[in-house]
């Protein structure tokens, strides 16, 4: 792993870190265990990008190793929307009563660090399709993924379905994604709850990309404003 990657994912460790130990202080003043699943949805969020560290690397070694990164680059995308599912859990603060502040601190903060790891995994893939199809291909996979992400998401939350339950129930996932399919064009407002998801999840990433790919502007003297 060269530096580039191990800085941001070093520090999205130490943050990861802290949202955790923030949890666990959380629990050991309250007493109970209920916001555990925050640590649980965190671990899934960083699934996807230590795929896509696999896979991108993959896609450019030789033809029998290429089949692994296509392997591993599919059991990424079912991964992926565990990083931005995290966003939904602000859903809890329902209950949370005298403590909506705390929570909302807490949930956000887990929140936004599973985001941004799902984003480098992205940016990982995307730059990978790119060198090999073109910068339009990498954008057009970009946006194809959130699309898919956004409906992921509503499976998890409505459906209640997980990555796993794609390796070890893909029929009656597939069967409820065919149902819904098939009620699309008699309801289709059915499918305004993921393309709602969809566009959060790419606008947030193209926000994303934009900051992380400012560049410092000279600043000469006579551009500077006076006090």
């Amino acid at each position: 792993m060269n530096l580039s990657l191990l800085r941001p994912i070093a520090l999205l460790a130490l943050v990861s870190s802290g949202a955790v130990a923030l949890l666990l202080a959380r629990i050991l003043y309250l007493g109970h265990w209920h916001q555990l699943y925050l640590a649980w949805n965190l671990f899934l969020a960083w699934i996807p990008l230590l795929l896509a560290l696999v896979a991108a690397r993959a896609f450019f070694a030789t033809p029998s190793r290429r089949v692994r990164g296509v392997v591993t680059g599919v059991a990424w995308l079912c991964f992926f929307p565990n990083a931005p599912y995290i966003l939904t859990d602000c859903v809890h603060l329902l209950r949370s009563g005298s403590l909506f502040w705390v929570d909302l601190v807490l949930i956000l903060l887990f929140a936004l660090t599973g985001l941004v790891v799902g984003f480098c995994s992205l940016f990982l893939m995307q730059t990978a399709v790119a060198r090999r199809c073109g910068w339009p291909a990498g954008w057009l996979f970009a946006a194809g993924v959130t699309a898919l992400s956004g409906f992921g998401i509503y499976v998890g939350r409505f459906w209640r379905w997980n990555s796993w339950d794609m390796l070890l129930n893909p029929v009656d996932v597939l069967a409820d994604v065919g149902q819904w399919l098939v009620h699309l064009p008699v309801n289709p407002k059915q499918a305004v709850v993921p393309a709602l998801f969809a566009i959060l999840i790419f606008g947030s990433y193209v926000s994303l990309y934009a900051l992380t790919h400012l560049r410092e502007a000279p600043m000469h003297r006579e551009n500077m404003p006076q006090p």
